[in-house]
């Protein structure tokens, strides 16, 4: 019983990342190379804060520094 619902809740977590990813690529049609450059250092710099502090503080930390970054990359 526990399995089938682990299973339930994994599909459900998998569908909505998926969507949000979909809807999120819709959003850059438009974006300069600046803000795309900030957008990427962010999302990159979140999951590298997130993968070595492992908590949420280090993954605000971590995508604010690589927004940083990737918005002076994108000069």
């Amino acid at each position: 019983m526990k399995t089938l619902a682990r299973a339930r809740t994994l599909l459900t977590v998998t569908t909505l990342v998926a969507v949000t990813g979909c809807l999120s690529l819709s959003a850059c049609d438009n974006m300069s190379r600046r803000d795309r450059d900030t957008a990427i250092g962010a999302g990159v710099g979140g999951v590298a804060g997130a993968a070595i502090g492992g908590n949420a503080l280090s993954t605000i930390g971590g995508a604010a520094v690589g927004g940083i970054i990737g918005n002076q990359v994108g000069k």
